[in-house]
């Protein structure tokens, strides 16, 4: 597996609105993506400034191919602009996983 933990910085009032981002996205684009395994976004405990998102991914092609495809950038763009800065991306293999249900 791959993926990707990434920290988000909003713009203030717009955590709401990134939520929606999030959800929508897992609504309209999750089943249409290949190899899209889970996406999570948390609200740390430590800063209240920050959000993180963890993508994950059944290998790195899939990863890049929805990386590159246009209409993720479409949804980078609206995602970019609630943000104060650029995302910090921290790509990687998933070298361990467990899963309980």
């Amino acid at each position: 597996m791959y993926g990707s933990i990434f920290h988000l910085h909003p713009k203030p009032g717009q955590k709401a609105t990134i939520r929606q981002l999030f959800e929508q996205w897992d609504r309209e684009r999750a089943p249409r993506v290949q190899g899209f395994h889970a996406g999570y976004l948390f609200q740390p405990d430590r800063s209240s400034d920050e959000l993180i998102g963890v993508a994950i991914f059944a290998d790195r092609e899939s990863y890049r191919k929805n990386a590159t495809d246009p209409k993720q950038d479409e949804r980078y763009r609206s995602l970019r602009a609630l943000l104060t800065e650029d995302p910090r991306w921290e790509d990687g293999e998933i070298i361990e996983a467990a899963e309980r249900t």
